[in-house]
């Protein structure tokens, strides 16, 4: 059974057929829950490891390049 109203459905389904057109394609993905307290624990772990690192500077210079790049591209 279909919880959707139909106007629901068609708002998604015009979203839907805006991205398409504009070349795009969804996925859906499964993503770490932030909330989460193992989420936070391998955050920290993470961070100790590249301040660690003599390579640490350049390592989060790399992160942060990508990161701009995608959100760059974000609508």
């Amino acid at each position: 059974m279909n919880d959707a109203s139909p106007s629901r459905q068609s708002k998604f389904a015009r979203y839907r057929a805006r991205k398409r057109a504009k070349g795009l394609r969804e996925i859906r993905l499964w993503v770490p829950d932030v909330d989460a307290p193992e989420f936070q624990e391998r955050l920290d772990r993470a961070v100790a490891a590249i301040n660690a690192s003599k390579d640490g500077d350049e390592a989060l210079r790399g992160y942060e390049a990508g990161a701009a790049e995608v959100w760059n591209d974000v609508d």
